[in-house]
């Protein structure tokens, strides 16, 4: 039953950031981005590499390597964006769907804070934010460098991410975003 509802959550969840963005851009048929003075509005998708730099003290706890993918869905004129964000290793991933506050500190760059909660599909089986199911805290950096590109990068803190061990788990994630709003 727990494997159930943790699979109805995730499934959830990934739904509503993929469909809400067709949702929300109904409205507005432009190509160009909005100019901002400061920070950047864009909605986007992307991927990148994924580390671990944390062990939790147990067999099957290493620091570990993998990827990511990454959302963001800025959510109106509030500085506040629903973010989402896919941890994998090769035995695993972690999904980690989080809302962020975000402020604009230089043109087209925002840094941002946000807490969600990790999902990690197989517990136990390592991924670059731990191995077990639990709150995460990410806090990161996103600039324009093009037309519709992106990059990103963030540090996200999985609290009490490990089975067995006390421990939290840290990964640095960055990677290339494209701007679909």
């Amino acid at each position: 039953m727990k494997r159930l509802l943790k699979s109805f959550v995730t499934i959830s969840a990934l739904s509503s950031v993929v469909v809400a963005p067709i949702f929300l851009a109904s409205g507005e048929a432009s190509a160009l981005p909005r100019p901002t003075r400061k920070g950047t509005d864009a909605s986007y998708v992307g991927a990148g590499v994924s580390a671990g730099v944390t062990n939790g003290g147990q067999n099957g706890d290493a620091a570990t390597f993998g990827g990511n993918v990454s959302g963001r869905l800025k959510l109106g004129n509030t500085p506040l964006s629903a973010r989402g964000q896919v941890n994998f290793s090769d035995q695993t991933s972690a999904i980690i769907p989080h809302v962020s506050a975000d402020v604009g500190i230089a043109r087209g760059t925002n840094a941002f804070v946000g807490v969600g909660y990790q999902f990690v599909e197989a517990n136990g089986k390592p991924t670059p934010s731990g191995n077990k199911d639990g709150v995460a805290v990410v806090a990161g950096v996103e600039s324009e460098v093009g037309r519709n590109f992106l990059i990103y990068s963030n540090a996200t803190l999985g609290v009490n991410a490990y089975e067995n061990s006390p421990a939290s788990a840290l990964s640095i994630n960055g990677g290339l975003g494209y701007r679909f709003k």
